[in-house]
């Protein structure tokens, strides 16, 4: 019986042990692997290695549900098919036009060595030694390491050693983020006016040139103002209102651009970036149950970011007690909307039954990965703390009539290796906008409480 063919075609070319026409070799780590399995196919022409460390790491890493143990498997399966026709020892081709080479380091005795000097034999040490010799058998490559640990770039570089982040998937300037709102001034009264008396105007009436599709608004003349969002199937603005959602009344503009985008129907896909205390989560959640006969779930999550480094295996009781710390803020929320009603009223007693009935679920977002979401909102607090592709991964598991918000705050990040640039928020902000599906609102507003707002402001 004919063997089938391997989906990824070996080029014919040798395997070689001279120098190469380029003159770069980059060294991943396992932090680079974690974060993107496919990371070795994205240095162009250029050549790159894993020390056998990362391997062994990586072994650590192949079991369990996170999008950590599925980036592990993901590249050992690749690396055995690598390897197929090849010994890893050697430099193997990569596939592709323009690209270079790939090895594993085996040795990680160096003639400085980084156990010695950080006096400790951890595997980041060998990681370091292995770069490092590698650096004195390549002389005429420039070696770099690349990790998203921060502090191992700061070890190498006290090693005189070159390193640096791993920027695909990296936003270059957070400062320009799509806020997805703006303030525009002398805007023609008859724009205002045709705002509120007929709530649409044609949009080349109000500025020259058409703004990001489900882009939002304040307008003001020299006499009012009004809301506005940009309807990119009618080319018109319309006018925005206040809404209310079970009981939850929004105190600004961005709250209120916010919530019409959560309750929007052609809108599948929100983002809602804000420091503490904005509202994001509430409103997120308000705007699900004020949708609850529109879909047949609600479902909640954010990324568990475990204390001292402690995975939740680790932890006592089921499932469901692992992940209840963790899931409080959702809780409290869901308790601050109930509470907007009296003890026992027709909408408190809805909002339990939903409960009840798991019509409102919370969950992790370790349950995610192969299951397709049909006829649901899904709320994903925290998601700051996800990589792009723990974003992608979530986003392709929506089915017919879903519709994904996503909330967090850029700037305050609990994962080691993910910064304001290289988080998946981030990078689906600045990847997403101008989309007809989807809208973003960047809140900058406290509302939780003057003491909240001291704290943000001040300290």
């Amino acid at each position: 019986m004919k063997k089938p063919a391997s989906p990824r075609k070996r080029a014919s070319i040798p395997v070689e042990e001279v120098p190469h026409k380029t003159k770069k070799v980059f060294v991943l780590d396992t932090s680079v692997i974690l974060y993107d399995h496919s990371a070795v196919e994205h240095f162009g022409e250029h050549d790159v290695a894993i020390p056998i460390t990362v391997l062994e790491e990586l072994d650590n890493f192949k079991k369990g549900n996170d999008i950590k143990n599925f980036e592990a498997r993901e590249f050992i399966r690749y690396i055995d098919e690598l390897s197929n026709e090849h010994m890893l020892q050697t430099w193997i081709p990569l596939v592709g036009s323009n690209k270079g080479r790939f090895k594993v380091l085996m040795s990680h005795g160096s003639p400085l060595d980084a156990e010695k000097i950080f006096n400790d034999n951890k595997a980041d040490h060998k990681i370091l030694n292995a770069t490092l010799l590698l650096q004195h058998e390549m002389p005429d490559y420039k070696v770099a390491l690349v990790t998203k640990d921060i502090n191992l770039r700061l070890k190498a570089r006290a090693l005189n050693l070159a390193a640096e982040d791993y920027e695909t998937g990296k936003i270059q300037n957070v400062t320009n983020l799509y806020r997805g709102n703006d303030l525009v001034e002398n805007i023609p009264q008859t724009v205002i006016s045709q705002l509120y008396d007929e709530g649409v105007c044609p949009i080349e009436e109000a500025m020259p040139n058409p703004p990001s599709d489900n882009h939002y608004f304040i307008l003001r003349s020299t006499k009012s103002s009004a809301l506005a969002y940009y309807n990119p199937a009618e080319r018109v603005l319309e006018r925005v209102d206040k809404q209310v959602a079970v009981g939850i009344k929004p105190r600004n503009a961005e709250q209120t651009f916010a919530l019409h985008a959560i309750l929007h129907p052609d809108i599948k896909l929100v983002t809602i970036q804000g420091v503490a205390g904005t509202g994001k989560t509430l409103l997120a959640l308000a705007g699900a149950l004020e949708q609850r006969e529109q879909y047949n779930q609600i479902y909640l999550a954010r990324p568990i970011v475990p204390l001292g480094n402690r995975d939740l295996g680790f932890l006592p009781g089921d499932a469901n007690s692992k992940i209840g710390p963790y899931m409080e803020p959702l809780w409290d929320n869901l308790k601050f909307i109930q509470n907007q009603f009296p003890d026992h009223s027709k909408e408190s007693n809805r909002i339990k039954q939903m409960v009840e009935d798991d019509r409102l679920v919370i969950t992790p977002l370790a349950y995610i990965r192969g299951r397709s979401l049909s006829n649901i909102i899904f709320i994903v607090d925290e998601a700051q703390n996800l990589t792009p592709h723990e974003i992608k991964t979530i986003i392709s598991r929506a089915g017919e009539n879903t519709k994904i918000i996503f909330t967090g705050d850029i700037y305050q990040i609990d994962t080691p290796y993910l910064d304001t640039q290289s988080n998946g928020l981030s990078y689906l902000i600045d990847k997403v906008k101008n989309h007809p599906l989807y809208a973003h609102i960047t809140l900058q507003r406290g509302e939780r409480s003057e003491l909240a707002n001291l704290a943000n402001e001040l300290l």
